[in-house]
Order: structure tokens, then C-alpha cells, then sequence
């Protein structure tokens, strides 16, 4: 909500007055609920709108409705309005664990923040705890996905093994900062290892690139080729099915 930090952009959810430029638009909030009354609204880090749009989300959160700049009435009675902050989150970290003592000192900052008649309002607050390990290597991984969709691209495969996954974790995550780093984490551990490799020829089409980590960091090698087009054999007492080498 940075974007509606002054005071004119309550002019930007609800349309322009009339005479000005974007009048015929339509509000950003109003014309979408108009057009797609049954929506879920997102208003993230709502504390840093200006006050003014906190006076449309009153009427929004308790009436159901508000008027837009043409005079029409738009109803929020089928909507669902999420509103994310991070008020008190130096609290979570500092609560060290204990979910009463945070959910004090979070609603402690919350009430410091917004109305009394806002926050009466709302009708459920959902703190989230600190990331662990096994969220931050989920994360890695839905980024590592992205590069191996790339990579398939050129016909190539990746793989990372668990230490790789668990490297990445560690460096991209920051207490102050949560996963957010995780992604240029990739991008200058994973990504820029790869494009060099390529670019030295080291892997080509077919190969699997298998990703590990030692203790200076990640370490890619080639794995067994695909090779698709050899002739399938069938050896042993078992009838076990194999490529041939010849």
C-alpha cells in the first residue's frame, strides 16, 4: 500500500472526481468489486496507506458498501478483504517461541498504529511464526524449479541433492529479512554457477547436471547421459532391462 501513502490517492481506489483525467476509469477497488463482485481483496502492508484510505476501509469493513466518484453504489458484502502488516514483527523474534508473549506485543503495536474503531472492525487477526528450515528448503526448492524448467529448455536436467537444497537455505535466509533473499540467493549461487559452466561448454544437450554442496559452496558435475536412442537390452537371470554401452 505504499503506492497510497498521500492523501490524493484515496482518488485512485474510489475514481476521479468529475472534470478530472480517468474520471470515465473508475476507481481502482470499486470498478474490479463492480465488474467481479464475488473477489478476494488483498491490501498489503496496509499500514502504510494514508489515513484518509483507512476512512474508505471503514465504511468498506462496516456497511458492505461504498459510493464511487460517479455516484454509484458497489457492494463488498461477497467479498473477502485480507490486509497484511508487519506491525510488531521485531516482537515475533523477540518472543523467542512464546506465542502468547508475541501475540501481546503484536496487538500491543497494532493498537498503537490504527483506530480503535478500525481494529473493531477486523474480524480475525492471524499472526504467522518465523520461518523454519523445512519452509526456507521448500522455498529453495519452488525457486530451483523455475531454473530447471529453464534448463530443460536447452534439453538438459537438474538435479540438487539435500545438501544443495539446505546450502541455499542457509544463505538465503535472514531473521530480519525472511525468505526474501532466498531468490537472489539462487540467482548468485545457482544461476550464475550454470551460466558459466554452459558457457564453458562443460555441460550439453542431454546431460544431467547434478548440484551438490562442500564447504565452499555449491559444486555442479555431470550425471549419467540420457542416452534415449540406444538399442534396450535384456540380461540376467531376472530379465533385468538395461541400455546398451556398445
Amino acid at each position: 500500500m505504499s503506492e497510497y501513502m498521500e492523501k490524493h490517492s484515496v482518488s485512485r481506489l474510489l475514481g476521479a472526481p468529475p472534470g478530472y483525467v480517468g474520471y470515465d476509469e473508475g476507481g481502482q477497488l470499486t470498478e474490479v468489486v463492480r465488474r467481479r463482485p464475488y473477489s478476494v481483496i488483498l491490501f498489503d502492508e496496509v499500514e502504510k496507506a494514508h489515513a484518509d484510505v483507512f476512512n474508505v476501509l471503514l465504511q468498506v469493513l462496516d456497511d458492505g458498501r461504498v459510493t464511487d466518484s460517479q455516484g454509484r453504489m458497489v457492494s463488498f458484502k461477497n467479498t473477502i478483504i485480507i490486509l497484511t502488516s508487519n506491525l510488531g514483527s521485531a516482537a515475533i523474534m523477540d518472543a523467542d517461541g512464546d506465542n502468547q508473549l508475541m501475540r501481546s506485543m503484536v496487538m500491543a503495536a497494532v493498537r498503537g498504529h490504527f483506530r480503535p474503531e478500525f481494529i473493531n472492525r477486523i474480524d480475525e487477526f492471524i499472526l504467522f511464526d518465523p520461518l523454519g528450515q523445512e519452509q526456507i528448503n521448500a522455498i529453495v526448492r519452488l525457486q530451483v524449479k523455475r531454473v530447471a524448467e529453464r534448463l530443460a529448455d536447452k534439453k538438459m536436467k537438474l538435479e540438487m541433492t539435500d545438501g544443495a537444497v539446505e546450502y541455499l537455505g542457509r544463505q538465503g535466509y535472514d531473521p530480519a529479512y525472511g525468505a526474501r533473499p532466498v531468490k537472489r540467493v539462487v540467482q548468485r549461487e545457482l544461476e550464475t554457477s550454470l551460466a558459466k559452466a554452459l558457457l564453458r561448454g562443460e555441460f550439453v544437450e542431454e546431460d544431467t547436471v547434478i548440484v551438490d554442496a562442500d564447504d565452499h559452496g555449491l559444486v555442479l558435475r555431470r550425471g549419467e547421459r540420457r542416452m534415449l536412442d540406444e538399442p534396450l537390452t535384456v540380461s540376467g537371470r531376472n530379465g533385468v532391462a538395461g541400455r546398451s554401452r556398445d
